[in-house]
């Protein structure tokens, strides 16, 4: 038996706690005394705790240069084993066996959060060197989610039964007839009430905003058969997650009629049929006049203090400038205008594009009887979606943590080490997925597989797509009932089709632009302004010096601007931290 499998994890975490307290009581903000605490590749990552941003810190010289005086600027103190959550564990991380704790702390603020992990080689040592540490706040003293609930509650009867009931005042106050919310929301998607819903957890006036018709439309609208790709394990809400009766891999209308659900279930504010036309701050009153154009065609001007852009990663359609495709005389959509392929039965069509979007699309056309090709204009990663897609959510499959528990674990992950696990993984997809991978490379298709090759959710956090959970269309291709050809071998386009290099003349009736949409700072530029965009620069991607999503869910440098977006998951574990910066802010204390 190895030695390490003796190792006890609850007395590893203790031994390093009791180092650690100390080294805290006896010289706080003092590197040398953490010094023997951290690996020399250790990493230290915060999630408003202690920096109130979004930081991480990697190798022991940089995480405690910065960690040493926050811990003591802001009052960190009493870190233990939070006793009611997942104890601590031996789990596999990056490949490294390791020793995991979910701790708590405080600090002058609040209750905090945090995940440890210490390496099981160093377990036995005096003191045991953590290699990972991440710090994250949970709630702000006096102002947390059950303080908030308990300020919106009545009394059990009214004595006045001729009064205003609940839905009456429910019905008043969200038409903000006399009055404007602390905060406006821009998009009603999964991003915009998932924000929603944790600032109405926080006691923060929120009003969401979009332009459909109809709650869930974002959804509800998009082409037949789409379905989530990845597994209902991960995909849920904040504070209502999904049932357990619904299916693996979830119908987008099933998705619309729960956001719908959602709204009236939380009680959120939410105007359809609303379009925000743009806003400026006011540096002296602190706050936006926001444009907002109502379903009868009238404006209004509200002055909220926050601006939430929940519009998603994708957008504004990007509509590349494709030389000689005005020869085209057929129908041209971008994928976000195709609703249904039933119409095209019988008929040639050409879908650019070999993401995730292009790939369901030429499904929908192959299945409606359509002689579809596709167009590829760059490699993609593609993989199946069971299992290999979904070996990255694997931490939300089995049994183990409570769901929030898992939540949190995902959060603690510096970047250095998601990439070397997200490389461990991809190397086992391409295992699993070699029989079809040798397929598409037989017929010709281009591959990759991330950036050092660490697979599909880094290249959705950098570009937002790149990438195709194959449920089909990939067969299509390989068996010949789908066409391919690469759009380097296009000479131009006619009337009718395209004309190859070779000489050689394809028809189409359709192009369908499956070519992705444009970033956040286009939208930025639109709404905002090219001041303020300068000044927010990079939305979504990494920021590279502080290995975090650029400008994603925490304050920008543009005051009273934020932005949110991306997976479910990601909605769910993040909105929380929107919500706690601007309570904070709100209340003057940050």
């Amino acid at each position: 038996m190895n030695a390490d499998t003796q190792l006890a994890p609850a007395q590893v975490v203790e031994t390093w706690l009791r180092h650690f307290n100390a080294a805290q009581g006896a010289a706080p903000g003092d590197e040398a005394a953490l010094t023997p605490l951290f690996r020399e590749d250790g990493h230290w990552r915060d999630l408003l705790a202690l920096s109130w941003g979004f930081v991480t810190h990697s190798g022991r010289d940089a995480a405690l240069a910065a960690l040493a005086p926050a811990l003591r600027q802001a009052g960190a103190r009493d870190f233990r084993v939070a006793e009611d959550r997942c104890p601590p564990r031996r789990v596999e991380r990056a490949g490294e066996a390791c020793i995991e704790a979910i701790l708590r702390f405080e600090t002058d603020v609040g209750e905090c959060a945090g995940v440890l992990r210490i390496k099981a080689a160093d377990g036995f040592a005096t003191p045991p060197a953590a290699w990972t540490l991440m710090t994250a706040l949970h709630s702000l003293r006096g102002h947390d989610e059950e303080s908030a609930r308990l300020s919106r509650e009545e009394p059990a009867f009214e004595r006045d039964f001729k009064g205003p009931n609940w839905l009456d005042k429910r019905l008043e106050a969200r038409l903000y007839k006399d009055r404007d919310p602390a905060v406006l929301i821009v998009g009603g998607g999964h991003a915009g009430l998932g924000a929603a819903a944790s600032l109405k957890a926080l006691g923060v006036e929120a009003l969401v905003v979009d332009r459909m018709a109809r709650i869930g439309d974002n959804w509800r609208l998009r082409y037949h058969g789409l379905k989530l790709h990845n597994s209902l394990g991960s995909n849920h809400m904040p504070y209502l997650p999904f049932p357990d009766t619904w299916p693996t891999y979830i119908p987008k209308d099933k998705i619309a009629n729960w956001l719908e659900f959602y709204v009236e279930a939380l009680e959120l504010d939410f105007w359809t049929r609303t379009s925000f036309e743009g806003a400026t701050f006011d540096e002296a009153a602190r706050c936006w006049n926001a444009t907002l154009k109502l379903e009868d065609g009238s404006t209004r001007v509200m002055r909220p203090r926050h601006i939430i852009m929940a519009t998603s990663v994708s957008s504004v359609p990007k509509l590349p400038d494709i030389p000689t495709l005005s020869n085209f005389q057929g129908k041209v959509l971008h994928s976000s205008q195709f609703k249904d392929g039933a119409e095209w039965e019988g008929r040639p069509v050409m879908v650019f594009g070999t993401g995730t979007s292009a790939h369901d699309i030429t499904q929908d056309l192959h299945g409606n009887g359509a002689h579809v090709t596709m167009v590829q204009r760059s490699p993609t990663l593609v993989t199946n979606v069971e299992p290999a897609a979904q070996l990255y959510d694997g931490i939300y499959y089995g049994p183990g943590p409570a769901r929030e528990d898992r939540d949190l674990i995902n959060t603690s992950f510096p970047l250095p080490v998601m990439k070397r696990a997200h490389q461990i993984l991809t190397a086992k997809s391409r295992e699993l997925d070699a029989e079809l991978l040798s397929g598409l490379e037989r017929v010709g298709f281009r591959l990759d597989f991330g950036e050092d090759d660490t697979g599909w959710p880094l290249k959705y956090r950098t570009r937002g797509g790149g990438y195709y959970f194959n449920v089909g269309a990939s067969e299509l291709l390989i068996r010949g009932e789908v066409g391919l050809m690469q759009y380097h071998d296009i000479a131009h386009f006619a009337a009718d089709g395209v004309v190859m290099k070779d000489g050689t003349r394809r028809p189409a009736e359709l192009i369908v632009l499956a070519t992705g949409y444009k970033g956040h700072e286009h939208m930025v530029n639109a709404f905002f302004g090219p001041e303020v965009a300068a000044r927010v620069g990079q939305v979504w991607g990494f920021d590279m010096p502080r290995q975090e999503l650029a400008n994603m869910w925490h304050r920008t440098p543009q005051q009273g601007l934020w932005f949110t977006g991306g997976a479910f998951s990601q909605v769910r574990m993040y909105s929380r931290y929107i919500a706690l910066q601007i309570k904070a802010q709100e209340l003057g204390w940050v």
